[in-house]
């Protein structure tokens, strides 16, 4: 995945490029690119490694214009450097392209066109893309020759281009990773993600698969990729631009953490009635009759979503009685799934891009399912293509590791499962007023697990420079311990492995030691005694025990040593949403060790927010 940021209008180019590469940083910080059209023809900058660089080298050597692109790049065709950044070139240096995402036909086509005279500076996918528009350029201009490139083009790829000869026009293309444009007031967008335009538009329209933009200074016009125009009306975002900054947090997830308490409780009001006992899911097109026909439920996701889908299992069998498999998106079609239409299959993603996840949707689909996204973004692939979309209205997210998406997919699933009891009879008002109500209720108990901070802060500073962890849950919980060692391992770099308890003496109890934490979720459920017994069984052989309980409860602390081990004590909550409020700590201290570890806490190496090409 790559930061795209493209512009025409009256205010200078290069600023507002910058801005919108800084915004877009999350999606890729190996290397960073600018160019422009001006009197002088096409000007280009470029660096490696992080914006910084790029904006010194702009300094040393200023250029102006009013209309450009820019990209900031996750290197993977070619080694982040100066010369494999983004924007690439044609030979004659009058077609400028940025990309994201895979030309899997690359080689086949570079040979071509090596055979055909065209020079080749770089070792990556993109350059084929500027010297192939080169060689379709004919009368009709950059559009016309991008149109014709486009048939001869294999993979998920989104790019924009420009020419200087073929001026006051921006071309983009989405075949897989996402494009927005904006409307602006006499200006105009082009960018991957939404939050490089937000200071500027709340208006934009997104382009769908196999469609153009063609934006000049009168406007945009959207075409399919034979020049047939496309009718797209423009959308409200209704993200605030603030909320896309830090408001004096010192990292991005750091503030994303901070606003679960707010994201849980925007995603809860309009859906439930207390009142009523009644859940309301207004953005379907399955009818009731359609959930009541379903007879399993396929759960579909990648990374962090994935463990929401496992947490989403349990609440799916136990409070709507439906039977629930979950699977990697990244798998699923690989292996000849089972679907059919009494199949529902929920797609949970955060960007509604993510392209193994999209084409595990395709793939059920296809068989006949019937489909539902849980997704955070308006007008997002995955909420076109499903039958229905329950949004979790977390706002824009912009620390690579997810933290209030995850939290908010997690009540979302909860939603859904009182949903499909509903519909399906399998819960009584009685019981879903009291769901209702403790999901009403979570929002303050979130505002109270976050006055742990500076508790989580100290126990960081005692095991920061460990080299491995351990997490155990058990029950509804062990998804969370999959995901706490998950968030550890991203931003920090530090090895960690979660695990179900019950498994512990299968393997993992042989690493334990007294170099090993071991992070016990210990809440007050029907498996704390068992909870209990890997806990002494973890001290039996010398590990230390960092321990998350439920406030009042003094037996963990007894088990523990002062000296040792540590503890961190949660206000009550329902069981069935003990993941939500065990999630927040563990992200804590994911992050408070990684910056005692002087990690890049937002940009982790390696990583980007979504993975828009397999």
């Amino acid at each position: 995945m790559c930061g795209i940021i493209g512009y025409i209008g009256d205010q200078p180019v290069v600023p507002v490029l910058i801005e919108g590469l800084r915004r877009l940083e999350y999606r890729g910080y190996d290397s960073a690119g600018v160019a422009v059209v001006n009197g002088h023809g096409l000007e280009i900058r470029r660096s490696a490694g992080k914006l910084i660089n790029l904006e010194n080298v702009i300094a040393a050597t200023p250029l102006s214009g009013n209309y450009g692109l820019g990209h900031t790049r996750w290197a993977t065709h070619g080694r982040p450097t100066e010369e494999n950044a983004h924007p690439h070139r044609d030979c004659k240096d009058r077609i400028v392209v940025v990309h994201n995402g895979i030309i899997e036909n690359y080689l086949e086509l570079k040979r071509d066109l090596q055979s055909r005279g065209h020079k080749f500076v770089t070792e990556t996918d993109t350059e084929v893309i500027a010297h192939l528009v080169e060689q379709e350029w004919k009368d009709d201009g950059l559009d016309g020759a991008v149109m014709r490139a486009m048939h001869r083009l294999r993979g998920l790829f989104a790019i924009v281009l420009i020419s200087a000869d073929d001026p006051e026009k921006i071309v983009a293309v989405r075949n897989g990773p996402p494009v927005v444009v904006g409307f602006g007031d006499g200006e105009w967008f082009v960018a991957s993600d939404i939050p490089a335009i937000l200071q500027h538009t709340r208006d934009v329209a997104f382009l769908g698969d196999q469609e153009i933009a063609i934006v000049t200074r009168a406007g945009v016009k959207f075409t399919d990729l034979d020049g047939q125009v496309i009718e797209k009306k423009s959308q409200r975002v209704t993200w605030d631009p603030i909320q896309a900054e830090k408001a004096g947090f010192k990292h991005f997830m750091l503030k994303e953490i901070f606003e679960q308490p707010t994201a849980v409780r925007e995603t809860v009001l309009g859906r439930v009635s207390q009142e009523t006992g009644l859940v309301f899911l207004d953005e379907m097109k399955l009818t009731d009759d359609d959930f009541r026909a379903v007879n399993k439920v396929q759960l579909l996701a990648c990374g962090t979503s994935w463990h929401a889908a496992l947490v989403g299992k349990f609440l799916l069998e136990q409070l709507a009685g439906i039977p629930t498999e979950v699977d990697y998106g990244s798998e699923y079609r690989y292996r000849s799934p089972i679907a059919d239409d009494k199949t529902l299959t929920v797609v949970i993603t955060q960007s509604g891009e993510t392209a193994d996840t999209l084409a595990a949707l395709r793939e059920a689909k296809s068989k006949g399912a019937r489909s539902v996204a849980i997704c955070n973004v308006v007008g997002s692939m995955a909420t076109r293509e499903a039958d229905g979309t329950l949004y979790t209205h977390a706002g824009p997210e912009i620390g690579v590791a997810s933290t209030k998406a995850f939290t908010c997919q997690l009540v979302a699933l909860h939603i859904l499962a009182l949903y499909l009891g509903q519909v399906r009879g399998t819960l009584s008002e009685d019981i879903r007023r009291k769901h209702i109500a403790d999901l009403l209720r979570l929002p303050s108990i979130l505002e109270q697990v976050l006055k742990t901070s500076k508790q989580i802060d100290d126990i960081a500073g005692r095991f920061y420079n460990r080299t491995d962890f351990l997490y155990l849950g058990r029950g509804i919980n062990y998804p969370i311990a999959l995901e706490g060692a998950l968030k550890l391992k991203e931003i920090s770099y530090i090895h960690a492995e979660g695990y179900p308890a019950g498994e512990m003496k299968h393997g993992p109890i042989a690493l334990i030691d007294e170099k090993m934490p071991v992070v016990a979720i210990a809440t007050a459920d029907h498996v704390y005694e068992k909870m209990l017994g890997n806990i002494q069984e973890v001290k039996a052989r010398g590990g230390s025990i960092i321990a998350i309980t439920t406030a009042g409860d003094d037996t963990v602390w007894r088990m523990l040593n002062g000296d040792t081990d540590s503890i961190i004590s949660l206000p009550a909550v329902t069981a069935e949403l003990t993941p939500v409020a065990i999630s927040i700590p563990l992200q804590l201290l994911s992050y408070h060790i990684a910056v005692r570890r002087g990690c890049d806490v937002d940009q982790p190496r390696n990583l980007a927010k979504s993975v828009t090409v397999e």
